[in-house]
This record gives C-alpha cells, sequence and structure tokens, in this order.
C-alpha cells in the first residue's frame, strides 16, 4: 500500500461549472482515487432541490482559475504528494477519456465509493479531472474530499 493524502475544499461559493478536482500524478508514481466526497450546506429544503451532473475524466489539458491545494498525508509523518492538486478551477480543462459520469441531489451530495477493483489509477504525469457539469440554479455553498493514493515515488 501506498502513502494516502486528502485533498480539500471548504465552503466555497460555486455558482458556475468548474473542475472540482484537478489531480496531476508526479513523473514518478501513479495515484490511486480511493473516494470522492462532495456536499453543499446552503439548500436544505425542498424548492431548492436539484440535480447536478457530474463526470470523472483523465488525459485531459489542465484548466485555471482555481486555487493550488495541497494534499495532506493521513499519516503523520509521510511525505509531502509528489504530484500536484488544484481545486475549483472555474475555467475547466479541456475534456478527455470519461471514465465515471453520475448525477447527484444537491440535498444527498456525490459519494463516490468504487470497489478495489473499480478503483481509478492514474498514471505518471496524468492529469485527472473531477468536473461539475451543471451549473447550480443559485449559488451553493460546497465543500468536498478526495482521498488519493500515492504509489511509487520518493519516501
Amino acid at each position: 500500500m501506498g502513502r494516502m493524502y486528502s485533498i480539500v475544499f471548504e465552503e466555497v461559493a460555486v455558482t458556475a461549472v468548474q473542475d472540482l478536482f484537478e489531480i496531476i500524478s508526479a513523473a514518478d508514481s501513479s495515484t490511486v482515487l480511493h473516494s470522492v466526497i462532495v456536499t453543499q450546506s446552503s439548500d436544505a429544503g425542498d424548492s431548492a432541490d436539484e440535480q447536478l451532473s457530474c463526470i470523472f475524466h483523465r488525459g485531459a489539458a489542465t484548466g485555471s482559475g482555481g486555487s493550488s491545494a495541497t494534499p495532506s498525508p493521513l499519516s503523520l509523518g509521510d511525505a509531502a504528494y509528489g504530484g500536484t492538486a488544484e481545486v475549483n478551477n472555474t475555467t475547466q480543462s479541456v475534456e478527455g477519456t470519461i471514465l465515471h459520469a453520475e448525477a447527484f441531489n444537491v440535498r444527498g451530495g456525490l459519494y463516490y465509493r468504487p470497489t478495489p477493483e473499480e478503483r481509478i489509477t492514474i498514471n505518471p504525469s496524468d492529469v485527472f479531472i473531477i468536473e461539475l457539469q451543471t451549473a447550480p440554479a443559485d449559488s451553493l455553498t460546497m465543500s468536498g474530499t478526495a482521498i488519493i493514493e500515492e504509489i511509487g515515488g520518493s519516501p
């Protein structure tokens, strides 16, 4: 098993389509996506209910306009993640190979927790994007966490 990290954004006002997470593996390691959770805390009533579309894709050109995110090791003392990550890129990436697509209800959130056999592997130096394809009807205060594993690289 490799080193485990979390990539987080919290309490972000989301008003447009965007790349929620952009993960680029280091040149000397692969990254495995273990889970993704995206929730919102601003729309709780039936009248605010809506479905948002989301895709996971790789092999894309990177986006811009977001925030740099430092993946945090889940075990104290682990080395820093060798790749890079960004969150909430409002100028989206160019779509690559789509590996997963779904719609989620804003009140229920997006919970992606694949079985070990279904986990997505991001090859060395490859780009992986989790993209919100549908703009919310109104501003949503969103938070999200991606759990990744780095395999290989320098300890």
